[in-house]
Parts: C-alpha cells; structure tokens; sequence
C-alpha cells in the first residue's frame, strides 16, 4: 500500500507542473513548446488537406475547402470555447491545491462536451447548403464544399473531445501528453490523405474521411492515457456528480469565450463572402494563406495557453505579483516571436504559397497577402497575450468584449477597404491586419482598465472580474 502511494505521488508530480514557484520565462516556454509542437501538427491536417487537394484535384478543389473554413470554425469555436473554460477553472483549483474541485471540474465540463457537440454537429449537417449559399460560395465549388462541410460536422464531437482533455491537461500543467496523441493522427491523416486522394482518387472526401478518422483517434487515444496515467482522471464512480455551482462556473467562463469565437467566425463569413466574389483564383490564394495564417497562429496561440495556465494556477495561488510577470514577459517573448516570422513571410511568402498550387497567379496573389499580413503581426501577438493573461485570472467578460470589437472590424473594414477606397483583392489582406489592430487595442485597454501595471491585479477588481 505504500509503495503504491508514493507512485500515485510520483506519476502526478511527473505529469503535472506547479507554475506558483520558479523561473517565470522558464515556466511560459518549457509549458508552450510542446503545445506549439503538438498544435503545429494540429495544423498540418489543414494544410496536408490543402496541399494534397490543391496539387492532385486542383484549383477548385482547393477553393471548396476553402469555402467552409469560417462554417467550421464556428461550430468548433462553439464547442471549443466551453471546454477551455473549464480549463482555466481547473487551473485556478489546481493552483490553490484543492483536488477534489480540479476532478468535479473535469467532470462537469466532460457531461457538457459530450451534449454541446452533438447539438451542433447535427444543426451544422443539416444547415451546410443554406449556409454556403448565404456566403455566396461559386456554384463550381458548391456541391464539394457541402460534403466537406458535412464531414466535419461528423468529426466535431472527435475534435471537441480532445480539446476538451487537452485543456484538461494543459490546465494541471501537462502540455506533452496531447502532443504526442496529435503526431500519431497526424501521421495517420498524411498517410490517409494520399491513399484517399491520391491513389484511391476520391478527390474532396477523401481528404475530409481521412481527417474524421484522425480527429476520432487523437480523441480516444488521449482520452485513454489520461485515465491510466493521470491521477486527476483516474475518477471513480462516486466522482461522477453533475454539481450545478461548478457547471455554471465553467458556463460562466466558457460561454463568453465560445461567443468570442463565434462572432470572429460569423465575422469571418462576411469576409468570406467578399473573398468569394472576386471567384475561385483568389479565393484559393485566400485559402492557402489562411492556412499559412494559421500556422502563423500557432505560436502566439500557445503562449496565451501558456500565460492562461500560468496566470490561472498563480492566481489562485493568490501571487499577484507572478501574473504581472507573466503578462510582461509574455509580451518580450511575443516580439521575439514576430521579428522572426514577419521576416519570413516578407521575404519567403511566394515560395511557401507555392507548395499549395502550381498556378502563378494564386502564387501573386498570396505572396503579397502574406507580405501584407505580416506587417500586423505584432498586433496579433498583443491580442494572444492580453487574452491569455485575462482568461488566467477569469475574466469572463473580456473573451464577449474582444469578440464584439473584432466582428465591428470585420464587418466594416473589409468592406471599406475593397470596395470604396479602391483596393480591391488586396484590400482583404489589409482589413485582416487593421482588423487585428482594433482587437489588440481593445485587448490592451481592458487590461490596462482592469490590472495595474505596477502592483499586479487591483484588489478593487479581484471579485468584479473572476468567476
């Protein structure tokens, strides 16, 4: 019995990181490299679908995949956003040491991700047509765009559910276990994707077949080893207690961050319907540099994850002073970040959009998006760091706040900068970066209303701005 208490201690000391003590920088970056890794690898879906249907099916091909981007990713930033919630709730409880709460957490939040899922994966199946058709998506791309849609509306329940337990884990400081879950289905989605596509010939769905199938096993096979290595889920079945106060919590967070997402995404569609009228070139230029965009997301991404998981466990620790910290040295890290990958895109841009399509054309044209892009990552960075700092401490008003601000930009900027100052195609690279410029200074004002830059966290603030 006490051997297999003291390994019971040793597998939650190996598998979780106490971030209220130590080298701040040290806890940010040793906890982002392998979500950065494990989300990189997340990416390489998208893009192993984009270069594969974009180079075997063509153009077109590329161009329907491209069409349900902001479709999808409002039925994931729904589902999604409710599962990092009840991360950052449990990073608070693990902070301040109180194990029995950081289980109900992981238990309420599993019962709402298994219904919220199928609830809009089977809303998103049935509506796909009408919703391409508001987007005005090009009649030669329709029929595949709907499949395509329908496909991942299949797989939502898959994605949702390991993004459910990944934040779980990242949240008790275990940013390694889901990585390499990620590569294993990464691996399987390539290796699908060309049999699928390439030489069984099944053009558009095979690449979304081959991208459920890897969604279903990150899920199941993360969800497996958590309950055998991690001592947060070895749950017994007196733990499975629905408790209204820490739904609601977890709801209190959630909702606000999966509105956040939504009204980007909804935002996105407006854009997506600007994009789609200028036909299926730019459209695929569009679509390849969204999908380098959102690579380019990614380290920014998991540095607010990072920041989210450190200010949440300190401050619930109640250290301040160490979530001020973390939101200064998140923000010298962030710049580190950009001068390197803005000099990549200003100088490498054509040849990475080369890697989608062979036509010069849709090479042009992304090359210069990515260029103009670029210049406003700095201002992405901001958004990502404010955002991982403010959910830390939970802050549930700002996710709505910030959401509300970037669907104002994108409704309005795209809209002014194609159509009546003249700049065309080009004028939607443009709106996305003056887009991010609005939403960083609206990040940037509510922390600056909300925390004080010297002390950390106002006391007057403590109860108005947490959950």
């Amino acid at each position: 019995m006490t051997h297999y208490f003291f390994g019971e201690i040793a597998m939650k000391n190996a598998l979780t990181t106490d971030m209220t003590s130590g080298n701040t920088v040290r806890h940010i970056i040793f906890f982002a490299i392998p979500a950065l890794i494990g989300n990189l690898f997340q990416q390489i879906y998208n893009i192993a679908d984009s270069v594969i249907v974009g180079r075997v099916v063509g153009p077109n091909a590329l161009a329907a995949v491209g069409a349900t981007s902001s479709i999808t990713f409002l039925f994931f930033a729904l589902c999604n956003g409710i599962g990092n919630g009840g991360g950052i709730i449990a990073s608070q409880y693990y902070g301040s040491h109180d194990d029995d709460k950081v289980k109900n957490c992981i238990v309420n939040t599993g019962f709402i991700m298994l219904i919220v899922p199928l609830l809009f994966g089977i809303t998103g199946f049935i509506l796909a047509p009408d919703l391409l058709r508001i987007l005005g998506t090009p009649a030669e791309v329709f029929a595949d765009a709907t499949m395509y849609v329908r496909y991942m509306c299949v797989g939502l329940l898959f994605v949702s559910l390991y993004n459910y337990m990944s934040a779980m884990l990242r949240a008790l400081g275990d940013s390694k276990s889901p990585l390499y879950f990620l590569i294993i289905s990464t691996v399987v989605n390539v290796v699908l994707d060309i049999l699928f596509v390439y030489y069984l010939k099944m053009g558009i769905q095979g690449a979304a077949l081959a991208t459920v199938i890897s969604q279903f096993i990150s899920a199941v096979s993360c969800g497996i080893f958590a309950r055998m290595t991690n001592t947060y889920f070895k749950l017994t079945k007196s733990d499975f207690k629905l408790n209204a106060d820490m739904s609601f919590k977890v709801v209190r967070l959630g909702v606000p961050m999966s509105l956040q997402f939504a009204l980007i995404a909804i935002s996105s569609m407006a854009v997506q319907r600007i994009v789609n009228s200028y036909g299926p070139t730019v459209l695929a230029a569009f679509t390849a540099t969204n999908r380098i965009e959102q690579l380019i997301h990614q380290p920014y991404m998991t540095l607010g994850a990072s920041l989210s998981t450190f200010c949440g466990q300190n401050y619930g620790a109640k250290k301040y002073d160490r979530v001020y910290e973390g939101y200064r040295k998140g923000t010298m890290i962030m710049i580190a970040i950009t001068a390197a990958m803005m000099f990549v895109m200003q100088f490498f841009g054509g040849a990475i959009t080369s890697l989608f399509v062979p036509e010069p054309e849709v090479i042009r044209l992304g090359a210069m998006g990515l260029r103009i892009n670029s210049l406003f990552y700095v201002a992405l960075g901001m958004i990502y760091v404010v955002r991982g700092v403010l959910t830390g401490v939970g802050d549930a008003f700002f996710a709505l706040f910030n959401g509300i601000v970037e669907v104002a930009g994108r409704f309005t900027i795209p809209l002014l900068m194609t159509s009546y100052l003249g700049f065309g195609a080009s004028g939607i690279w443009w709106s996305t970066g003056l887009v991010w410029v609005l939403s960083a200074a609206g990040a940037v004002l509510r922390y600056v209303t909300h925390l004080n830059v010297k002390t950390g966290i106002m006391a007057k603030d403590l109860k108005r701005i947490t959950v």
